[in-house]
């Protein structure tokens, strides 16, 4: 039987992340689990044109994309599910970052958007979701969009966004 106590989304606010979080909330709500809701800033730091050295400001700046981040992340719960929703956000690598979280919080499920790139596209930018699905302490569910969905909107909840 599957029991799942806790889910978690990491979410980069595309489409495919929009699609993972109403699946996510789907069986929050059917398994009556917890589900959070995680957005990973780069650490601008590992970027390449940290080397140039940036300014303190910047600081400032990544603690407002975090900020930023847990807002957007709770305008997507609807009020009904707010109780059962944790939103955070973190500065790091997004693949150790997420599966840090998920040890950390002993998930069940981790379900996350893919985009499905393929080619150059995926060797430049390599893939998040299949370094966690490799490497994932618990079992990925991976969406990608747009596809054959399983789960769809609530009409009712699409009135009520308007």
């Amino acid at each position: 039987m599957i029991d799942l106590k806790t889910i978690l989304v990491p979410s980069d606010f595309s489409e495919c992340s929009e699609a993972a979080i109403r699946y996510g909330l789907e069986l929050a709500r059917r398994f009556d689990a917890k589900l959070h809701l995680l957005h990973v800033v780069q650490d601008p730091a590992t970027q390449p044109w940290a080397a140039e050295g940036f300014a303190l400001p910047l600081v400032e700046t990544v603690e407002q994309w975090r900020k930023d981040a847990r807002l957007r992340l709770a305008a997507a719960v609807p009020e009904p599910d707010a109780a059962r929703v944790t939103c955070a956000s973190s500065v790091a690598t997004p693949t150790e970052e997420i599966l840090r979280y998920a040890s950390a919080n002993a998930v069940d499920l981790i379900v996350m958007g893919t985009h499905g790139r393929g080619g150059v596209s995926h060797i430049l930018l390599g893939s998040i979701t299949e370094k966690i699905v490799r490497r994932a302490p618990c079992p990925v569910l991976t969406v990608r969009r747009p596809e054959r969905e399983f789960v769809v909107p609530d009409p009712i909840e699409l009135a009520q966004q308007v």
